[in-house]
């Protein structure tokens, strides 16, 4: 602590007043300066949650690092959104193994859920009720432990026909309105079968594809990171 009378010697020899409105000067001054100091709270300060992405290889290609996963990662920070993306994608898992898996991955710092589960099931034929069946126990879990779930709609090729195909497609929309959630219309607009975002083989993304998805995915996720 200063004071006046030792650090403002000359202040001695000003009158009476003068030196008391002076001192009070002083003191405000300070006051002000240490206020000044200490900012308020800032997205820093708050603490971090965990965005889980519940996926299959489409999330984890074509590499960990070049995931759409990864790409939203991105978008949050350069958003300066306190939430960290986990990727909980397993190459080849079904809605079947995601129920399996999501109580493990639904810890108390969990937010949201990125539910991306369903490709390998059309192209395993996969009864659509179970599919939907799946969905919802997986969807009901993230509730039970207060966590939004963000849907990922997907299609399913004509191998099994087109009335399966059709009912594949209902599927996803059915669970997004059963539940009030929100729903990515299809993970892999503007990607599917197109060389340019996928490896040889035409069905996992190479890195401008994980781009493009992350594109499709985030108007989606941001609000629910900033609400």
């Amino acid at each position: 602590m200063f004071s006046p009378h030792t650090c403002f010697g000359p202040m001695n020899h000003l009158p009476a007043l003068i030196r008391r409105l002076a001192i009070i000067w002083l003191i405000g001054a300070t006051l002000i300066a240490a206020a000044c100091g200490s900012s308020p709270s800032s997205p820093s300060n708050q603490p971090i949650r965990r965005v889980v992405v519940l996926g299959d290889s489409l999330a984890v290609t074509p590499t960990i690092a070049q995931s759409f996963p990864s790409a939203l990662q991105t978008r949050i920070d350069r958003a300066a959104l306190p939430w960290r993306v986990t990727n909980a994608g397993v190459t080849g898992d079904t809605t079947a193994d995601g129920v399996r898996r999501v109580e493990g991955v639904l810890s108390s710092d969990v937010g949201v859920l990125v539910l991306e589960l369903g490709a390998n099931d059309g192209l395993e034929g996969v009864d659509v009720t179970t599919v939907e069946r799946n969905l919802s126990a997986i969807v009901e879990a993230a509730q039970r432990h207060n966590v939004r779930t963000l849907l990922c709609g997907m299609e399913t090729l004509p191998t099994y026909g087109l009335d399966y195909a059709a009912a594949f497609h209902a599927v996803f929309a059915r669970v997004s309105q059963r539940y009030t959630l929100p729903l990515v219309p299809f993970l892999l607009a503007g990607v599917a079968l197109d060389p340019a975002f996928n490896g040889p083989d035409l069905v996992h993304p190479n890195a401008a594809g994980a781009q493009r998805i992350a594109d499709n995915v985030w108007p989606y996720l941001a609000p629910l990171l900033q609400s």
